[in-house]
């Protein structure tokens, strides 16, 4: 019965975050993001939200193929190399513009502000393809 109650349960679980993210997220854009503090916050949220989500990826991928629950590890497993190299690429673009902002480049603000809403559409499409996993896992 565990077996069957895990994949769910890591589904829901992931789904967590990715809510609470979808919900703290657009708020943020009221900011101006041409401070150092606004840049900085929003930058902490997308890490903390891409480790939150690696962490509970890979406990969930591990805990899948455990309990022979394979298509859902390995669509857990890619989840997590998805997150990853999204993690990398929005992390360091944001690191550099805050540089930029800082350096008094007028058009890294802007640059900022859309990665910011990128970013939420990403999440948006996560939050998506997980869910529909959870439909398809019920079914």
């Amino acid at each position: 019965m565990l077996s069957k109650a895990f994949p769910f349960l890591s589904i829901v679980v992931l789904l967590f975050p990715m809510g609470i993210f979808m919900l703290a997220s657009p708020p943020l854009l009221i900011l101006k993001h041409d401070t150092p503090l606004d840049g900085r916050f929003i930058r902490g949220l997308f890490n903390l939200y891409y480790v939150a989500l690696m962490t509970i990826g890979v406990t969930a991928a591990v805990g899948c193929a455990v309990f022979g629950q394979r298509v859902v590890a390995l669509a857990m497993g890619g989840l997590v190399i998805f997150v990853f190299g999204i993690r990398r690429w929005v992390i360091s673009k944001m690191d550099t513009l805050r540089g930029a902002m800082a350096g008094g480049d007028s058009s890294a603000v802007p640059r900022f502000r859309r990665l910011h809403i990128a970013g939420m559409i990403v999440n948006m499409v996560q939050f998506g393809t997980v869910a529909w996993g959870l439909t398809r896992l019920a079914t």
